[in-house]
């Protein structure tokens, strides 16, 4: 299985932006279609983003289109989350996710294989 590691999150305020980044190891993530998740205290996971193996296909949640942009480095096995103009509601634990094979990017959770610890981000008012 992939190992996955997440960094870049942290407390930024209102309107503000992050990078969070998605490092893979123990396989070619170019096998991998990727996707980032995120959970809210008192939430259930909720899908963010995905793109599938060659970053050619994304998709996005409607609550975060036009603000998040995901990216994909294969030759740095790197998973990659812009997130611009930041709201108290973006808020959470975000995950990366692994989903072994190239058959295009998923929203739903169970189709992922693999996931990172999370890292908090968190936009004050």
């Amino acid at each position: 299985q992939v190992q996955l590691i997440e960094s870049g999150g942290g407390l930024v305020q209102a309107g503000g932006s992050l990078r969070l980044s998605c490092a893979a190891s123990g396989r070619t993530l170019s096998n991998y279609d990727m996707g980032w998740f995120r959970q809210a205290p008192g939430k259930e996971r909720e899908f963010v983003t995905a793109i599938n193996w060659n970053g050619g296909i994304t998709t996005y949640a409607d609550s975060v289109k036009g603000r998040f942009t995901i990216s994909r480095d294969n030759a740095k096995n790197t998973v990659f989350l812009v997130m611009n103009s930041l709201k108290p509601e973006d808020t959470a634990v975000y995950y990366c996710a692994a989903k072994f094979g190239r058959f295009g990017p998923s929203r739903y959770a169970s189709d992922y294989g693999s996931w990172g610890q999370g890292t908090q981000v968190t936009v004050s008012s």
